[in-house]
């Protein structure tokens, strides 16, 4: 347990006297705290691509792996978090608005994210419903503490969310999301069946693989984001969510990490996040607010899995400074990983 609130995560500030090269990225982009994003975009294009299309002409198995490895260490985390945050923030100005659709339908089926259906999930879906019974991704009604209840989730979200989701878009009136994410889904399918066909080794290991694993380790990481949820306040985003302070995947990942600041404003830019949760600490206090410090979800959601919530109390933060002792905290968190079922009535009210 730790009992003070230091962070050292980075705040993002823009440069004070840019070069040459930041003067040209940010003539395109909106906000100038975003020019890490853009020169992700910079990288990836001059890595990615070439590399992808060598797996491609030579078709060799090992140049395959090697490419997913490298992709999936070099870029896969940080390509994740800049679709979040540019489905949130619209990241170029509006004379290169087309640019914007880049970032999605192209950019995205080489990181395992097609079309708009990330955007039609998290945006459409998911942020509305806030994690409760009408969220296509709850983990309400699941043991958050068994890998068991986890495979139950990750296959459902696997086998049904292609349908369910364009039927949620389209009863909740999202426009044209609904038909926009299933040609962006069932066009991506369509393509890879053609594509393992004429070229299965480049299909496989630039197309395939990336599409599964990023689809497992955004239910892994969304079980850790929301695994300690208060039944009786199920629909706060104080106690239905929880923070990661100080750790490499905020570095990496624009702050991803402050998950409870995320859903109580959406929109709100990375570089804001820690000194949300510094300003607001008494808040986050007096509503029960759970935060790690040095752990993301993702070890979160493992920890939990393997049953060592000793693992997670030491890395539990006492935001009031007040000491408590192991078994207090472990029975704290485990109280907050129950299944949670509610009655009809009480999620209409």
């Amino acid at each position: 347990m730790k009992t003070d609130l230091v962070i050292t995560d980075p705040r993002y500030v823009p440069p004070t006297n840019p070069g040459a090269f930041d003067r040209i990225l940010l003539h395109f982009i909106n906000d100038p705290r975003d020019l890490p994003i853009a020169y992700l975009l910079l990288g990836y294009a001059l890595t990615t691509y070439p590399a992808a299309f060598a797996v491609f002409w030579f078709g060799n198995a090992w140049l395959g792996l090697g490419y997913f490895l490298a992709h999936f260490a070099i870029h896969q985390d940080r390509c994740i978090l800049m679709l979040h945050n540019t489905s949130h923030r619209v990241l170029f100005k509006p004379n290169y608005r087309i640019l914007n659709s880049y970032i999605p339908w192209v950019m995205g089926a080489f990181f395992g994210e097609p079309g708009i259906g990330y955007f039609s999930h998290h945006m459409g879906m998911h942020h509305p419903e806030n994690n409760l019974e009408t969220d296509l991704s709850t983990t309400m009604p699941y043991r958050r503490d068994s890998f068991l209840h986890f495979l139950v989730y990750f296959t459902k979200f696997m086998l049904t969310t292609g349908i369910s989701l364009p039927i949620y878009l389209k009863a909740h009136k999202r426009g044209s999301l609904w038909w926009r994410t299933l040609l962006g889904e069932f066009g991506f399918y369509a393509a890879c069946a053609i594509g393992l066909w004429l070229a299965p080794v480049g299909t496989l290991f630039v197309f395939v693989l990336p599409f599964l694993a990023v689809r497992f380790l955004m239910m892994w990481g969304n079980w850790g984001q929301h695994a300690f949820v208060d039944g009786s306040r199920p629909g706060n985003c104080y106690v239905n969510s929880l923070t990661c302070i100080n750790t490499r995947y905020n570095r990496r990942c624009f702050n991803d990490g402050y998950h409870i600041g995320h859903h109580l404003k959406a929109n709100r830019h990375f570089s804001d996040l820690p000194g949300d949760l510094e300003r607001n600490v008494e808040t986050y206090i007096r509503e029960g607010a759970i935060v790690f410090d040095g752990i993301d979800f993702f070890q979160v959601s493992l920890y939990l899995f393997l049953g060592r919530y000793d693992w997670l109390a030491r890395h539990y933060v006492a935001l009031d400074g007040k000491p408590r002792s192991e078994h207090e905290i472990i029975e704290h968190l485990r109280s907050r990983t129950t299944p949670i079922h509610r009655e009809a009535t009480a999620v209409a009210a």
